[in-house]
């Protein structure tokens, strides 16, 4: 297996979004995480999506649903609405999802950062 790890510039998402992960193939993995300014921050987004992605693919996600989903709670969300589209129980990743912002918030910990500090970087992104 392959995993790759990208950093981009946030407009070069596929979609709104911070983290963004495919597989190209069976055995290649490619997260993109937007630029955060802070490697901690971009490499905390980088690990929830791997635990999120090697989840859905254990589990049997597709991340053609995962995309799919994601797509139209972005197109639908209301204003001011700055939720995260798997924090929705009927996201077909919910489980997988809650499980690596988990680890996402004891990697933030350990990095000696609070959460509301990494969490308003996430959200300052337009």
């Amino acid at each position: 297996m392959r995993i790759t790890i990208e950093v981009i510039k946030h407009e070069d998402q596929r979609y709104p979004t911070v983290g963004d992960w495919l597989w190209p193939n069976e055995h290649n993995l490619l997260i993109r995480v937007s630029e955060l300014g802070d490697w901690r921050k971009e490499a905390a987004v980088a690990v929830h999506e791997l635990v999120e992605a090697i989840l859905c693919k254990a589990d049997g996600v597709a991340a053609a649903a995962v995309d799919a989903f994601d797509r139209a709670y972005e197109a639908d969300r209301p204003p001011l609405d700055d939720s995260e589209p798997g924090d929705d129980p009927t996201a077909p990743y919910h489980r997988q999802h809650c499980f690596a912002t988990a680890v996402e918030r004891m990697l933030i910990a350990a990095l000696g950062m609070p959460w509301a500090e990494y969490e308003q970087a996430v959200e300052a992104l337009p």
